[in-house]
């Protein structure tokens, strides 16, 4: 193999032009990874060498194969490790990968979870499918499902949050588990108890791995479970009901719009005097949130929820009582909603010469009507506050200028002081309180 010249000769501006890298973005990747390493001149001016050209180069390649920049320098620092070189070997290893059946090395149920997972982050179907089919010869398909496809979709998850993955690695990963967990359902065994159970999940809700685990779940212990997916419309429930006569419907939201969705179903199905359980990872973030829901709270650990869902049905404890919802919010709700195009309106004024990108705008409009009104909807705008949390955490993970939130949740809130005044005061007193720490973290 030809010896790559590691003689520093080339200026930051001919690095630019050779590899089409922002100059912020070598100089970031050299603070945070230590890659490229370029020299230094006298004058503290940085000189790459034709090694650091072929290093910033293979870095690129990983990333337009989906890896995010983080990944792609673990990667490299693998192979070094490993004893190789990755401009050499990287190009070998993904050649053999996308051809043979591979190897996976460790049989426990967190090696496989992490192999299925770096084989996702390839793209590589064969591999993750391979590895699948090794845990479910070793383990119960429960477990394969809980501690490997569950935990797995988990850990690319956050990796995303963090920066670390792609959108399309994460949909790649949950497109696989899905196209699994149905195959498992379709194969499962007849059920032995007579009484149906409904799973489904509330209006705007499309992340359905989990009551589809659960649907498959109840189907292992004998259970008649009708499953009818995401985003199941409130019309013509009642008929569906009629048809299907289940004993128990369960409902699953991720996020608080959909908490917002689902409170407006429980209603309903009180109101049809169908008994009703519910969960979901937006009750666990926000502790008391499912005392506003009429029903039974199923918990935060799905492999707990066939053993209540048992208890439900054969001895049929009466529902919690739930907390009321103050009229002020319904007062505010209502008047948001009459102004919400006024407000927006008032916030494009403020924004239209800023750098934020205007689908960035529209998207950032969209989300905070979409939460102020499910807060409203159901009595309490601190639980708001995990959301805030997750945006501001998200931003840092990606770099955005600092001070972005401060400044779109300081107009937002001249907006509403302006078109709500005090029919709007759950909101107005809510960022009130909020932009001064968020002035402070930013």
């Amino acid at each position: 193999m030809t010896t790559i010249n590691t003689t520093p000769t080339f200026n930051l501006k001919v690095v630019v032009a050779e590899t089409g890298i922002k100059p912020d973005t070598l100089r970031a990747w050299e603070r945070r990874y230590g890659l490229p390493d370029p020299q230094r001149t006298e004058g503290k001016h940085r000189l790459y060498s034709q090694y650091d050209l072929e290093v910033i180069k293979w870095l690129t390649d990983r990333q337009s194969e989906g890896l995010s920049i983080s990944r792609a320098v673990k990667l490299w620092r693998r192979l070094e490790k490993d004893g190789q070189n990755p401009l050499w070997a990287y190009g070998e290893e993904d050649e053999d990968e996308n051809t043979a059946v591979p190897t996976v090395i460790g049989t426990r149920v967190e090696e496989l979870r992490q192999s299925w997972v770096e084989a996702c982050h390839r793209f590589n179907e064969t591999a993750a499918e391979h590895i699948l089919a090794q845990a479910f010869a070793i383990y119960p398909p429960e477990t394969v499902c809980l501690q490997v496809l569950m935990k797995g979709l988990s850990t690319i998850g956050n990796q995303w949050y963090e920066g670390e993955a792609t959108v399309q690695q994460e949909h790649f990963a949950s497109a696989l588990a899905m196209r699994r967990l149905h195959t498992l359902l379709a194969a499962s065994p007849p059920p032995t108890h007579r009484e149906r159970i409904i799973v489904a999940c509330p209006p705007q809700e499309d992340h359905a791995f989990a009551p589809l685990l659960l649907a498959l779940l109840l189907r292992y212990r004998g259970w008649d479970v009708v499953y009818l997916g995401a985003d199941v419309p409130l019309e013509r429930l009642e008929l569906t009901l009629e048809t299907i006569k289940p004993h128990l419907v369960l409902l699953s939201a991720q996020q608080l719009h959909t908490a917002s969705s689902l409170l407006a179903i429980a209603h309903f199905l009180r109101e049809q005097e169908m008994p009703a359980a519910f969960g979901g990872l937006i009750f666990s973030l926000i502790p008391g949130l499912h005392k506003r829901i009429p029903g039974h709270y199923l918990g935060n650990r799905l492999e707990d929820v066939p053993h209540i869902v048992e208890t439900l049905i054969h001895f049929d404890p009466p529902v919690p009582d739930t907390e009321p919802i103050a009229e002020l919010y319904q007062v505010a709700l209502n008047h948001f909603r009459q102004r919400q195009s006024q407000i927006e309106a008032h916030m494009w004024q403020k924004f239209q010469q800023a750098d934020m990108p205007y689908e960035h705008f529209v998207n950032a409009n969209m989300h905070m009507a979409r939460n102020i009104t499910s807060a409203l909807t159901l009595g309490d705008m601190n639980y708001l506050g995990v959301e805030l949390a997750w945006i501001k955490q998200f931003l840092d993970n990606y770099h955005w200028p600092q001070g972005t939130l401060h400044r779109y949740l300081s107009a937002y809130h001249e907006a509403v002081d302006i078109y709500l005044n005090g029919t709007g005061r759950p909101i107005v007193e809510w960022l009130m309180k909020v932009v001064p720490d968020q002035a402070t973290v930013n």
